[in-house]
Parts: C-alpha cells; structure tokens; sequence
C-alpha cells in the first residue's frame, strides 16, 4: 500500500475528499497533511478525520531538509490540495514524477504564479471563456508547467459569475482528483 502526504493551505476540501477515498480502498492511505498556514481550516477537518496535520514554515520548507525528511519517511506520493507555495527543488529531485497538482482551469490556459482561486475565475469570467475545468498535472519546478495528467471541462455561460464558476470547478475536482491520483498510483505500480 502506497503512502500519500497532502499539501493544503485553505479550507481543506479536496484534503477531506482525498483521505475519505483512500480510507475505502488498498491502493494507497494518507499518512499525514502538511500545512504552511497555521489558521487553515484543514486542521479542522484533520482532526475529525484523526489524520495528523502539521504546520511549517517557509525556511522549514524551502531552506533547510525539515519537511523533506518528513516526505522521506512519510509519502511516496505528494498530493498538492490548495497548496500555494513553488515546491523547492530538493522535494521535487526527491520525488520526480510523484507530486501531483490540481489546477482550476484548464492548462496552459491561466496557469503561473498568482493564478490560484477566485484569481483564476475572475480571469475566466472577464475574458468571456465559453469552458473552464480542472487540470491535474505533475509538478516541475515551475508553477503549473508539469506534464497534465488529466483534465476534465464545465461549459460556462453569460450568466456564470466567478462564483459560480468556482462551485462548477469544486463539483470537477471533487469527482475526479481522488480517482485520478489512485490511476496514476496504480499506473507506477506496473
């Protein structure tokens, strides 16, 4: 059985959503979410989920081996859920090809840094997109340049506002990031 580490830094919807589909299968377990902000709301749902959530910051992160040896003992895949920090480079050297994102629009369209959210939607709405969905990508050492893994489209229409929107792109990765992440799993399996 493979080890999943979550990256989050928000609410922690796609976290939850990830450890529940997990919990019912023997392809993989989540063994810990690291989180780089301490209010988030995903401790909350850690805690009802008894999965243990650990806070770090950034020179833990990027400027020293803290959270690589945690991944080094902890993960064989690196799932990033709402996680808005450039993965270092030794994390990246460490785990090639086994840190998946997600992204709320549809790559290479409205990727790079600051393209996360509600920023992502507003840019889809004021630029009149007749389609939006999610990308599920590998991650580089470049913001949302990785090779896609998978995407999934939702039709918009005049009346979508980024509101809107953003409830269509959670409907997206709530069905289909859990169920993707066990493929690819399952793919390096073979």
């Amino acid at each position: 059985m493979k080890r999943i580490v979550i990256f989050a830094s928000g609410s922690g919807t796609n976290a939850e959503n990830i450890i529940k589909f997990f919990n019912h299968t023997k392809t993989a377990k989540v063994t810990k979410v690291l989180c780089n902000n301490e209010h988030a709301k995903v401790f909350d749902r850690c805690k009802k989920l008894n999965i243990s959530c650990l806070h770090f910051n950034r020179a833990q992160f990027s400027e020293s081996d803290f959270v690589l040896n945690i991944l080094k003992e902890k993960a064989d895949f690196i799932v990033l859920a709402g996680f808005l920090w450039k993965i270092p480079v030794n994390i990246i050297a460490a785990f090639s090809n086994k840190i998946i994102n997600i992204h709320p629009a549809l790559l290479p369209k409205y990727g790079g840094k600051g393209m996360y959210g509600m920023h992502v939607h507003k840019a889809v709405k004021e630029n009149k997109e007749t389609e939006t969905g999610i990308t599920i990508h590998y991650v580089n050492a470049n913001y949302d340049e990785g090779a896609i893994i998978f995407q999934a489209k939702t039709t918009l229409n005049d009346a979508d506002t980024p509101e809107t929107i953003a409830q269509k792109i959670h409907v997206l990765e709530q069905t289909y990031f859990p169920k993707v992440i066990e493929e690819v799993i399952l793919s390096t399996n073979e």
